[in-house]
């Protein structure tokens, strides 16, 4: 893969940073996209200089964008996927978990992944079959196999009030078989954090593309495993999510089946 593109998306995220850091606790036009979904001035400015960035230097490259959705299905040959602002309601509310995700896909395989967190000041990075890495240090999963060992982290979608039966039951099953599950707001941070060693899996369901593309590559760079529910390697698109170290994704993958139709 051609160097540039990696040099492209850290730049990206860098400056989606610095965009973070300026609206970041201070006074926001915060707007509703549904009941509890939000956007804010700074994911709207990400996104915006985002595009600029890949029609200047990337001419011919698609992007995929949570602020745009309608760019989802185009095709192209070289695609990006961006989550400007992944986390925003932690934003909103001056939390300091969020981040920008970045990833690119070509001939319809994830090739990169960038990761940013401006605040902790922490650049994940992977490029496919090159390794994934944490502000240019090698990453590589725990190493933990059962479960009442484990710390897990999962999320809830925007839709929870809709399916909450069935996200509550996997949780409740989790919750009695780890030693413990968090849940911070951020899917593209639960999955670095994965690669990084501190979770040993993570699950989620109803997500979109710009949630998990970028930090799925760098979950499987970094040793991980990484596929839907059905134990099948993961579609962007499918909408479910299972992370984990390897030797945890068996018994999870048991548990959710047991307790998920």
């Amino acid at each position: 893969m051609d160097p540039f593109y990696l040099t492209t998306a850290i730049d990206a995220a860098l400056e989606a940073g610095r965009i973070h850091l300026q609206y970041f606790r201070r006074a926001l036009d915060v707007r509703k996209k549904g009941p509890i979904d939000l956007v804010t001035a700074a994911d709207l400015e990400v996104e915006r200089t985002f595009r600029a960035r890949i029609a200047r230097e990337c001419p011919g490259h698609v992007v995929i964008g949570e602020e745009a959705e309608s760019a989802a299905a185009a095709p192209g040959r070289c695609r990006w996927i961006i989550d400007p602002l992944d986390g925003t309601t932690n934003f909103a509310h001056g939390l300091a978990l969020f981040c920008v995700s970045i990833a690119l896909e070509i001939d319809g395989q994830l090739a990169l992944g960038v990761v940013y967190d401006p605040v902790g000041e922490e650049l994940y990075t992977a490029e496919r079959g090159g390794g994934a890495r944490l502000n240019g240090r090698p990453l590589a999963v725990s190493t933990r196999g059962e479960l009442i060992d484990a710390l897990l982290c999962t999320g809830f979608p925007y839709a929870v009030r809709d399916g909450r039966a069935r996200q509550v039951r996997v949780f409740e099953a989790f919750l009695t078989r780890a030693r413990a599950v968090r849940r911070l707001g951020s899917a593209a941070l639960d999955l670095c954090y994965v690669a990084a060693g501190r979770f040993d899996g993570f699950w989620e369901e109803e997500l979109h593309p710009w949630d998990v593309a970028a930090g799925a590559l760098i979950v499987a760079e970094a040793g991980g495993t990484v596929t839907g529910y059905d134990g099948q390697p993961l579609d962007v698109f499918g909408r479910h999510i299972l992370a984990t170290n390897g030797p945890m994704h068996p018994l999870m993958l048991e548990v959710i089946r047991a307790v998920r139709p």
